[in-house]
């Protein structure tokens, strides 16, 4: 298997209220015996003072094997004294210059959060100084309580480090040419869950907050709200991750060729995260899982009767594959995206009888038809 480094950065961006904008670089440290981290001795002596603190690493040269290690370990500590101590407020009252030092802190990811979720151009920093004080007070969203809840729910994520590094490391496992991207936390305004930069992935931790909070009523609808949650993370970023990695190259556009391709990244996502259920992986509730499994015959021969597979209408692709209170072309009991999952059914198949085929060849092939018919998919 590939090597890979046993931690992740995360780098946090949460707009914090009262008037300050905090900015909060995390490192979680995924070994057993934490190698890489700060004793909380080390970081309760940093918190008392206030004064520079130098440290001079006096290994160079051609050292041997031990020495090696000695000296990468020793700069991965100096480099989480680093991030422990680079914890910072920013006055947003709000200036220029203030803004100014979130493009330094931040010079990947600040411009492509103005230019791409506010809409503005980077060098537009009038509109910031105007603007950003309204948008940390705002009350009509209830950013203000948003990020309040958001402060207090993502104190703690190395249930989301955990998981994202596992899972990267399989997918550095099935495609060596992957890079492992900086992950940013970032307030989207309720507008993005996930964004992809060059190099990065940002989380849109107002996206996340609970199924339960009270302020997404404004702004989404009740069968929305289900992966809504903090849980729901890693998994929406690895199956973002594989849909711009691994794109669609059918120059076809049935709804098998849909349904099947979608259905792949589905089934990839699940062997990925091996540990959850599938409903989970899919973001069903169990009894929505278990009513289509139920009905999976009735299902398959409701869409083969009406020849659904080979139809190009935008309602029937849009029907069958985008998110929904339920799939009115096939019940109000379905759960909505049912096409996808009828793909997963069928990629499931394919590799149950085709034990030679890997990972990697499921995914290259890109005659949906083929899969089909070599699946014998017959619930």
């Amino acid at each position: 298997m590939r090597k890979y480094t046993p931690y992740i950065f995360i780098v946090g961006l949460f707009l914090c209220l009262y008037g300050t904008l905090q900015v909060r670089p995390v490192r979680w440290d995924l070994t057993d015996d934490k190698h890489y981290s700060l004793s909380e001795a080390s970081k309760a002596l940093l918190q008392q003072t206030d004064a520079p603190i130098k440290v001079t690493l006096l290994l160079g040269g051609d050292l041997n094997a031990g020495f090696k290690r000695l000296k990468k370990a020793t700069e991965e500590t100096l480099e989480e004294l680093d991030v422990f101590a680079d914890v910072q407020k920013y006055n947003v009252q709000s200036t220029k210059a203030d803004i100014l030092v979130l493009y330094d802190e931040y010079p990947e990811f600040m411009p492509l959060w103005v230019e791409d979720i506010l809409g503005k151009p980077t060098e537009d920093t009038a509109y910031l100084v105007q603007q950003l004080p309204q948008f940390l007070n705002d009350t009509v969203y209830g950013f203000k309580q948003t990020n309040a809840r958001e402060q207090a729910l993502f104190a703690e994520v190395n249930d989301i480090a955990t998981a994202l590094s596992k899972a990267f490391a399989r997918v550095s496992y099935l495609y060596p040419e992957t890079e492992i991207p900086s992950f940013y936390l970032f307030v989207s305004g309720f507008q993005t869950p996930i964004y992809f930069g060059e190099d990065l992935i940002g989380i849109g931790a107002d996206m996340y907050l609970g199924s339960d909070y009270e302020y997404y009523n404004r702004v989404v609808y009740d069968y929305q709200k289900r992966t809504m949650r903090k849980e729901c993370i890693p998994v929406d970023v690895v199956s973002a991750y594989l849909f711009r990695t691994l794109p669609y190259t059918s120059t076809k556009s049935r709804l098998l060729d849909q349904m099947i391709y979608r259905g792949k990244i589905m089934y990839l996502t699940a062997m990925i995260f091996d540990d959850l259920k599938p409903w989970e992986v899919m973001g069903w509730s169990k009894e929505q899982w278990k009513w289509c499994v139920d009905n999976e015959r009735d299902i398959w021969h409701l869409v083969m009767d009406k020849r659904d597979l080979f139809k190009t209408e935008s309602l029937v692709l849009t029907g069958y594959l985008n998110d929904g209170p339920f799939t009115s072309e096939v019940s109000q009991d379905a759960p909505g995206r049912l096409g996808i999952w009828l793909g997963w059914r069928i990629a499931e198949s394919y590799m149950e009888h085709n034990e030679s085929i890997s990972l990697q060849e499921l995914m290259a092939e890109g005659d949906a038809q083929k899969i089909l018919e070599e699946s014998y998919y017959k619930p």
